[in-house]
């Protein structure tokens, strides 16, 4: 009989900003280590965007390239390059993000919403999945998701309604959860009413989370916090988490 392989060795990290890293060897060396066999990288901007691609490049396979433009990147970047940017190398790409809505940020919303739907465009255009910032912008984010027409779309590290949450699972997009399940009584609800077959795992690393920097070999800590709030084997949550992450950025 073939040997079955194993779930805690193949964890998918669906959002890492591996650009602000800097020892990315080591970094790594570490989540191959800790069982993580697929990095999604996404970017920001123009520089973050263009070091994701590189360290893509240099490392096929585990690493998988997502380029965006985040709202808190908005004041600083020249918009027109920007979206040129992402449209030029959006194609070889694994995903679109980060990219979204993010109200506490000093950018007007009417700027916020051009960039996002013409963003939202380019996802339908070459039929990418999203990854979504919605920070206090939640409801907003969902609609314009939906109105475009976006076929795939996670909602990443959701903290928002319960309300909200129904029907983003019910237009068939997913959320995403991060170590902050420890401790983020948001984050904690809004996992535990998610059905599991629409969750994915992430680090967001180099967040810092109750004073740890993340890397992505922190992944097993937000596995640990999600088969808990599920009362599952971690095993089991791995299963089913990694085949969420497949689906979604079409990894085979």
């Amino acid at each position: 009989m073939p040997a079955q392989s194993n779930p805690l060795r193949e964890l998918i990290d669906g959002h890492a900003h591996l650009n602000e890293i800097d020892d990315i060897e080591g970094v790594l060396e570490r989540a191959e280590a800790a069982g993580v066999a697929r990095i999604v990288a996404v970017g920001m901007n123009i520089a973050s965007n263009r070091k994701v691609l590189e360290i893509a490049a240099s490392n096929p396979g585990l690493v998988l390239p997502s380029v965006g433009f985040h709202p808190w990147s908005i004041p600083t970047e020249p918009i027109e390059a920007t979206l040129a940017f992402v449209r030029t190398h959006l194609a070889t790409c694994t995903a679109l993000g980060e990219v979204g809505l993010d109200y506490k940020a000093k950018v007007k919303k009417a700027v916020q919403w051009e960039v996002f739907a013409r963003v939202l465009d380019l996802s339908a255009e070459f039929e990418k999945p999203v990854i979504v910032h919605a920070r206090f912008s939640h409801q907003r984010c969902h609609r314009m998701v939906s109105e475009a027409k976006i076929k795939k779309a996670i909602f990443h590290w959701y903290s928002g309604p319960l309300d909200l949450l129904e029907k983003i699972i019910a237009d068939g997009y997913f959320v995403s959860c991060t170590p902050a399940l420890a401790y983020s009584t948001h984050h904690r609800s809004a996992i535990r009413h998610a059905p599991l077959e629409r969750i994915l795992i992430e680090t967001d690393c180099p967040v810092e989370y109750q004073g740890k920097v993340s890397e992505p070999a922190d992944l097993l800590t937000t596995l640990t916090h999600l088969s808990r709030i599920k009362d599952l084997p971690i095993e089991e949550a791995a299963r089913i988490t990694t085949a969420n992450a497949r689906e979604f950025f079409g990894i085979r």
